[in-house]
């Protein structure tokens, strides 16, 4: 048997629609196309990737809308090599797509929003966002649905519609360099300038916080409270989705040079004055 016979060999017919062996190697040639033209593509943009520096992701939301657009004319090809008019087809489902499109609008808008966040580039991977008082950060965007791990450890799947529709903050878009501040109170017997030197030297010890330029650590009395002297030591970190554990072990040590310093956190108090006492 010739080799032109066996690629005319029919695989199975229905309604004049006959698949062939030429078909579905031509089928399977254009998904191999394909899927190289896809790593090609995702290999150069990788290293375009590197050459930008290590928080540029844009790349990688080129990457995500080219790779569905080539697989879906891809798709459309080999629908139509195979002998199925795409035209027709659609145009006969068009009723069917409409009760679909009713039936999925929630997933068809998590998927619209996924393209917009992809364009857009407001959300990428590597940032860190606040949602509802949840800070995670985003580990990949995809076209229907986002994957961002929490402080603890959690992996979540948000609908991309959360994304473009809530309230987000996102600590890392404009830059890297975040602002923190931890509130602590003083006793009124203590002198102002020395809690000063010593929330500053405290701040400056600690390895995550930003010691350099305007980023400098900085101390401001910020009220007068009825039991205590408020000050608040602001800083700034780089590591925003573990600032938790910066600010804790920031407040053990200043606790610790509290205590070697003399320097007193007071208890809430209310000082009573009787006027007179009750006849007996």
């Amino acid at each position: 048997m010739k080799f032109s016979q066996i690629l005319e060999t029919v695989i199975f017919s229905v309604d004049g629609n006959t698949l062939t062996v030429y078909h579905l190697v031509l089928v399977l040639l254009i998904l191999t196309i394909t899927w190289v033209i896809v790593f090609f593509i995702k290999l150069i943009l990788r290293r375009a990737a590197i050459k930008a520096g290590p928080h540029d992701s844009r790349h990688m939301g080129i990457f995500q809308l080219l790779k569905y657009f080539i697989w879906t004319v891809s798709i459309v090809l080999c629908i139509n090599k195979i002998g199925v008019d795409v035209t027709i087809l659609v145009a006969g489902s068009a009723a069917l797509f409409v009760g679909i499109g009713f039936g999925l609008q929630g997933t068809f808008q998590d998927f619209v929003s996924g393209i917009i966040i992809l364009a857009e580039h407001n959300i990428k991977p590597g940032d860190v966002l606040e949602m509802d008082g949840l800070v995670a950060k985003v580990r990949e965007i995809g076209l229907r649905t986002s994957k961002v791990d929490t402080r603890d450890d959690i992996t979540m799947i948000i609908p991309n519609s959360k994304l473009t529709t809530n309230n987000i903050i996102n600590w890392s878009h404009s830059q890297r360099e975040t602002r923190f501040k931890i509130d602590v109170g003083v006793s009124y017997k203590s002198n102002p300038e020395d809690v000063k030197s010593v929330l500053l030297e405290c701040a400056m010890q600690h390895p995550n916080i930003i010691k350099k330029g305007q980023r400098e650590p900085f101390v401001r009395l910020t009220d007068f409270g009825n039991s205590s002297v408020d000050f608040a030591v602001f800083f700034f970190s780089e590591n925003a989705f573990r600032v938790e554990q910066t600010k804790s072990e920031l407040r053990f040590s200043i606790f610790e040079a509290f205590r070697k310093h003399g320097i007193e956190i007071p208890f809430p108090q209310q000082d009573v004055y009787i006027k007179s006492m009750p006849k007996q």
